[in-house]
């Protein structure tokens, strides 16, 4: 009897920045063993079959040159409910997004993807350009003072079962006792964890003047990182949307640089952070 793999989704809108997330969750699948599903969305049930039409020959070619069934989900909906109405029906272990990164009146496009990624229960991996050769050798770990910090973790793992991964934990300086305390705290709980999993690690303080997510970005260029891995705010504001959270100012990194945003579960705080 076959058993079901995990499902990677993308939401897809015929862009390149589409085709870029596309590409990177086709590699992610073949490495993973795992299954792609393209989320389309219409305003109207009759564009449906204009929209199969237009995504057969895309079917077609990457069941050929990849050997990978491409699955469609083609909604009447909005993409801020409809995506992880789709999420949640497929169970998806993450989703891939393409973003156009911030210029301009494209601003609001880093919003819109935070958006998007906030309402789902799995991560989602936000790319601008196409994978890189040696994805995820180094995975830029920032680390807060914050509890859901340590989430991440199990992404890290997750990652590093499948890649030759090296993870990066940064944290900046701070003159805040609360905030040294427990900052210290997570990073010892991250090395111990990563240590004890057999996942290569170092811990970089980094020595800029600007917040967290702005050495981040710094360091993870320097380093030619293949991706940074985020926390989104727990309860994040329309304010936040607006005005930009520091996540959207990381998704949306100049460097062009895949992050992958890990939302705060309830479940998983109440041992710890894991189970």
């Amino acid at each position: 009897m076959e058993t079901k793999k995990e499902m990677i989704l993308v939401p897809w809108d015929f862009t390149e920045t589409g085709q870029f997330a596309l590409d990177h969750a086709i590699k992610f699948a073949k490495i993973t063993d795992s299954e792609v599903g393209l989320v389309h969305i219409v305003k109207k049930q009759k564009e449906a079959i204009e929209a199969i039409a237009k995504l057969k020959p895309l079917v077609d070619e990457v069941e050929k040159n990849y050997n990978l069934k491409l699955h469609l989900f083609i909604r009447e909906g909005n993409i801020f409910k409809t995506i992880t109405e789709v999420a949640e029906e497929t169970k998806a272990i993450m989703g891939v997004m393409g973003t156009h990164g911030i210029k301009g009146m494209q601003r609001f496009t880093g919003s819109w993807a935070l958006k998007v990624i906030v309402g789902n229960d799995c991560p989602f991996m936000v790319v601008q350009g196409p994978p890189s050769h040696d994805l995820f050798a180094n995975i830029v770990f920032p680390v807060d003072f914050k509890k859901e910090d340590k989430q991440k973790l199990r992404w890290a793992h997750f990652l590093a079962k499948f890649f030759n991964t090296k993870v990066h934990l940064v944290t900046i300086e701070s003159t805040d006792a609360i905030v040294v305390k427990n900052t210290k705290s997570n990073l010892i709980y991250a090395k111990n964890y990563l240590t004890t999993k057999g996942i290569e690690n170092d811990i970089v303080t980094l020595k800029g003047k600007g917040s967290l997510a702005d050495e981040s970005i710094k360091y993870a260029a320097e380093i030619n990182a293949g991706l940074i891995l985020i926390m989104t705010t727990k309860n994040i504001s329309l304010q936040d949307y607006v005005l930009g959270a520091d996540e959207q100012q990381i998704i949306a990194n100049e460097a062009r640089i895949p992050v992958m945003c890990v939302n705060p579960r309830a479940d998983l705080t109440k041992h710890t952070g894991f189970a």
